[in-house]
């Protein structure tokens, strides 16, 4: 199986076998044995080589995926080239103006960026309170702020356009 991954912004190239008694993975040209095993919901202990690492998965309010490996925490999307949604959702990431929208109610605590700054896919734009928890929204692409529809104090409705990229 190979997939594309994105940790934190960055693609990796992931190339995963099973094997006997442990994976064959490859990440970017680097081969490695990797053995794993559920130890918990969303978790998994990790042994490649002689290091042990315990790999937490945790959703976000905004539906982003991180994974937590030790202390470190970090974006992470798996796409999968042959799934038709991985595909849609890649090919339509670059082009035209994106709209950036409330996931949900809110008040807007911070806005990171200005009006016309350019901004990399994944970069904090807006940071949003709700279910007094704050969340970073980010851009969804790389490009220019446009339209920055929001004030620091205001308050945003689900799908609520908070801002555009393009």
């Amino acid at each position: 199986m190979i997939y594309e991954v994105l940790i934190d912004g960055t693609p990796h190239k992931v190339e995963i076998e099973k094997g006997d008694p442990a994976w064959k993975c490859r990440v970017d040209g680097h081969e490695f044995l990797v053995d794993a095993a559920p130890s918990g919901r969303d978790v998994l202990s990790i042994l490649v080589g002689d290091k042990q690492y315990e790999v937490k998965r945790e959703y976000s309010l905004t539906g982003e995926t991180h994974v937590i490996i030790g202390s470190e925490r970090f974006a992470a999307e798996v796409r999968d080239p042959r799934s038709l949604r991985s595909r849609k959702a890649h090919a339509g990431a670059g082009e035209g103006p994106q709209k950036i929208a409330a996931p949900m109610p809110g008040k807007i605590v911070r806005i990171l960026v200005e009006q016309g700054s350019e901004v990399e896919a994944g970069q904090g734009i807006i940071v949003v309170e709700a279910m007094k928890m704050q969340n970073e929204i980010k851009s969804p692409k790389k490009g220019v702020v446009q339209k920055i529809a929001v004030a620091e104090g205001g308050s945003v409705a689900a799908g609520d356009t908070m801002a555009i990229i393009e």
